[in-house]
Formats: C-alpha cells, structure tokens, sequence
C-alpha cells in the first residue's frame, strides 16, 4: 500500500514539474511576445508620429502657401483700383483745367503728333465752344514747322477732351483717355511706382 502511494506520489512531484515547466516556459513566450510586440507597436508608433509630423508640417506650409497667395492676390487687386482711380482722378483734372492751361496741353500734344502733309484737327463741342483765337494760329505755327498744315475742324467730334488728327484717311485719336489707354502699361508702372514704391 505504501508504495502505491509512493508512486502517486512520484507521479505527482512529476505532474507538478512538468507543469510548472509547462507555465514557465508559457511566462518566458509570453514575456518574448511581449517584449517583441513592444518593439514592434514602439517602431510603428515612431513611423506614424513621423508620418504625422510630417503630414501637418506639409499641410501647415500649404495653408500658409494659400493664405500668402490669397494676400497677394488682395494686394494685387488693391494696388489695380488704386492705380485706376489715380488714372480717372488724373483724367478729371486735366479736363477742368482752366482754359488757359487746358489748351497749352493741348498745343504741347499737337506738336508731338503733326506730321507732313495736310492735317485736319477736331475737338468736341465743349472745346470748340471755348477755342481760344490764339490756339488756331499756335497750331498753324507748330504744323508750318513740322513741314506741313493742320486746320481746326468746325464740325464736333465725339471724343471727352484733346483732339482728332487726320491725315488723309488716318486719324489718330488724341483725347486724354485714347492716349492713357495706348500708354496703359506705362502709366500702371508709374502710377504704381508713385503709389507704392518701386514695382518688381
């Protein structure tokens, strides 16, 4: 009887070994797992704060890339009304000048545009009402030493201010706005340059 007993117990010193070696080696795996999926869950979470950081870092530059451009482009619009209402402000005052003023510009601007030949001048009706007698001998005077003749039309042209030159079949329209209109991006620039500073 004794030995039967001693054999169970035997058995069961082993049982229980092999058991706690069984669940030793279980912890170990387990603890391997663990501290492998560590590792790995470590690694992956560094790759996504950077991914991340990276994505927001990018994202951050385009929303300032937006915004800046959206500035710009603000400014820009600013910058093209100011210039035109400097132009129109420009066009309103050369046209109430006083007579006197009024018509030297007008001289000054016939002199840059007679040419040879016989020339034909027309102003609108405004204009013609308050001709000076003197403007019409000016003229001729500036067109004699050009090399050739201009006269001052009776008939109204439908123009805001300045004068119509024709040659034959060319005319060439001379009024304030004509001449800005030409000119456009020349006066932009100097009108940007008086307004804003130097223009790139």
């Amino acid at each position: 009887m004794a030995g039967i007993e001693n054999i169970l117990d035997i058995i069961a010193s082993q049982q229980k070994q092999t058991e706690d070696s069984i669940i030793l080696a279980a912890k170990k795996k387990a603890s391997e797992i663990e501290a492998e999926y560590k590792v790995r869950a470590d690694r992956e979470y560094e790759e996504y704060l950077k991914k991340s950081m990276a994505k927001l870092e990018q994202e951050y530059k385009n929303g300032e890339s937006s915004v800046d451009g959206e500035m710009k482009r603000k400014i820009l619009a600013y910058k093209v009304v100011a210039i035109d209402e400097t132009v129109e402000n420009a066009l309103r005052k050369l046209d109430s000048m006083p007579d006197n003023e009024y018509f030297a510009v007008l001289e000054k601007l016939l002199a840059k545009h007679l040419q040879h030949g016989n020339g034909v001048l027309q102003m609108n009706r405004r204009d013609l009402a308050r001709l000076p007698e003197s403007f019409g001998k000016s003229a001729a005077e500036l067109a004699e030493k050009a090399g050739g003749t201009v006269t001052v039309s009776d008939k109204a042209a439908d123009i805001e201010n300045g004068f119509i030159l024709t040659y034959g079949l060319i005319s060439e329209n001379c009024s304030f706005r004509a001449i800005i209109e030409a000119e456009r991006d020349g006066v932009r620039d100097t009108a940007a340059k008086a307004l804003f500073g130097q223009v790139s």
